[in-house]
């Protein structure tokens, strides 16, 4: 089986506007200088066996791995050279201090793949050391896709050798039985990569043999997450045995297994959990987990951990290529514009641990401290991670289906891609989206050329306008693609008007007689910098009576979008883009009072389930 739509390799991409701000900021801010300035993200594989041994955190394996995955998806995206130059360097540190048997954690002799290490907080303690080679394996993967490096392909290759004679067959140890189930297999999604790059059978026998350890019972209860069984007869994901955010990773195993042998189950199972997760777990503002796990419940006050929506956006990414469903994209562009701008201060030189729908922002290395070491000050599971959020705009902006070209991404921006051997085909985007619902689109061909270009219709967009060449297209249907398959002329003009009235969220449980107020893709949010009111004094608004105004964005902590609106009491309320909000350390709220607005259920065709006035 194949993809119903995939990233095309190699294209370029132009950015202008805040995006590019971000992108250069994590280029520059973080990227480029964390190797150097935390310089024991490397050191600790390379003296893993001297003593006295590191004091580690369980999962220092993983920090490499996904430094180097973000940093490479950036790189998709910028082409910066220097980022470029880094990740060379980064790489070439990285597959020397692997061992001879293919070892490449941070763990001493002894402790390899086990489960357990002598120095875990100074003491014996579980280690989740397979899940910090699948991390560093997606990383070197991705890595050797981007650059042909071999030598990446090669250190992935001998890591999962090593864990295939550990592990491969019934008289071998179980990886099941290195504890810490829901990270350590996770390596079942890179073994599915690595076997259709090589054709390896026991890369692929070694995936299936780690769905079955998925059902393993110990004599405490079930050892794993039970994912394929308990999705299959219709369970809900935060009712598994193993609903924390890490298990995402080892289920995004079942989607590669179903392009690898086609066997419906995986794909069921598959689609059956990601939607659990929209309906049950992923907030209002694009991010999921609830204190670091599904808890079946969109409203929980709980810790929205920036690794977190990390793993649902990558979960996303291949719901996305498995489906082509536009409504997937657009859960996508939320939590994009949302959490992951959130998450990120705008210098691009921290990310949160935490982005509350309400609260404040902390850099991760205030919230999660505890995780710093010796010579890895900065370092965290949220530090080097949180960049891919941007990263993996490289995986769904622009796609290939068998149709011709999907465009999923409507901000600011110049896309070139390879349509065939012989024809490329430039996207320029002229607009101030999401801040305006106006996107001007030029198609440029290298030469005339028949395809199809389908483009994201919002769901949330009721009323979305049409014209090519300014002819006024009919019948554009929200929550779908449209499909203009046609003859495509160098500076084709498509004139793509985007409705973006409010719509509204009303709240229930720990949010009851509240709502989330949405322009657009963009959840609108009170900042205490930019009222005179205080959080424990925001005025009611009334949907019926909303009409805001767009100001001038903030230019020294900027905003996105900025409007101002009266509320019932006369008073003046700003409302800010959720992922400005709080940059300057100020408390922010998302869920308001809201007048005149009515509950929508939640459906497939509007996971959002917003609505608009009630009157």
């Amino acid at each position: 089986m194949t993809p119903k739509c995939s990233r095309i390799p190699h294209t370029t991409y132009r950015f202008s506007g805040y995006f590019a701000n971000y992108l250069a900021g994590a280029t520059d801010q973080w990227l480029k200088i964390a190797p150097l300035a935390n310089p024991a993200m490397l050191e600790i594989f390379n003296d893993r066996d001297r003593y006295p041994l590191r004091d580690l955190v369980p999962w220092a394996g993983e920090f490499a791995g996904k430094y180097l995955t973000s940093a490479v998806q950036v790189l998709r995206l910028t082409q910066d050279a220097d980022l470029k130059e880094c990740i060379i360097s980064f790489v070439d540190e990285l597959v020397q201090s692997q061992d001879e048997e293919g070892y490449l954690g941070p763990w001493p002799k002894g402790s390899h793949l086990t489960g357990n290490a002598p120095n875990v907080g100074g003491k014996q303690g579980h280690t989740w050391d397979a899940w910090g080679h699948y991390h560093i394996m997606l990383g070197l993967l991705l890595w050797h896709e981007e650059s042909g490096d071999r030598k990446a392909l090669n250190s992935v290759i001998k890591i999962a050798d090593l864990i295939c004679t550990k592990f491969l067959g019934e008289k071998r140890e179980r990886l099941v039985d290195t504890g810490s189930t829901e990270m350590n297999l996770a390596v079942i999604h890179t073994l599915c990569h690595l076997y259709r790059k090589t054709k390896t059978q026991s890369y692929l026998d070694l995936a299936l043999q780690i769905v079955d350890e998925f059902a393993a019972e110990g004599p405490d209860g079930p050892l794993a997450g039970d994912y394929l069984r308990m999705a299959l007869a219709g369970k809900e994901f935060y009712q598994t045995p193993k609903p924390r955010w890490e298990s995402l990773h080892p289920i995004m195993g079942l989607v590669e297994l179903y392009f690898l042998t086609g066997e419906k189950q995986y794909r069921t199972a598959f689609e059956q959990i990601w939607w659990s997760i929209v309906k049950l777990d992923r907030h209002n503002n694009g991010g999921f987990s609830s204190g670091e796990q599904a808890q079946g419940n969109p409203y929980h006050r709980g810790a929205i951990e920036t690794c977190c929506t990390i793993a649902w956006m990558a979960t996303s990414v291949e719901m996305l290529r498995l489906t082509k469903n536009s409504v997937v994209a657009d859960e996508l562009e939320l939590s994009t514009l949302n959490s992951v701008i959130g998450l990120h201060s705008h210098t691009g030189r921290w990310v949160t641990y935490n982005t509350p729908m309400d609260g404040v922002r902390r850099a991760s290395a205030h919230d999660i401290v505890f995780q710093a070491r010796e010579g890895s000050a900065e370092l965290n599971c949220c530090s080097v991670n949180g960049p891919r959020g941007l990263g993996m705009v490289s995986d769904w902006a622009l796609m290939r289906c068998e149709e011709g070209l999907i465009l999923n991404w409507y901000g600011p921006s110049t896309m070139e891609t390879q349509l065939s051997a012989d024809v490329t085909v430039r996207l320029d985007g002229e607009t101030e989206y999401p801040r305006e619902g106006l996107i001007k689109l030029r198609i440029s061909p290298s030469q005339t050329t028949q395809f199809a270009l389908k483009l994201r219709i919002p769901y949330w967009s009721r009323d979305t306008k049409v014209k090519v060449n300014g002819k006024t297209l009919k019948d554009v249907v929200p929550g779908t693609y449209l499909t203009l398959n046609r003859r495509w002329e160098a500076n084709d003009l498509i004139e793509l008007e985007l409705d973006m009235s409010l719509h509204y969220w009303v709240g229930e449980k720990e949010c009851e007689g509240k709502a989330s107020i949405y322009r657009g893709p963009i959840l609108l949010t009170y900042d205490r910098r930019l009222n005179t009111m205080d959080p424990d004094d925001i005025p009611p608004l009334d949907a019926a009576s909303m009409k805001g105004g767009l100001m001038v964005n903030e230019k020294r902590l900027p905003t996105i979008v900025l409007l101002e609106y009266t509320a019932i009491d006369g008073r003046k309320l700003r409302l800010c883009d959720f992922g400005s909000a709080g940059e300057g350390g100020s408390p922010y709220v998302s869920w308001l009072t809201v007048k005149n607005v009515r509950k929508t259920p939640f459906t497939r065709d509007n996971p959002l389930r917003t609505g608009t006035s009630g009157c």
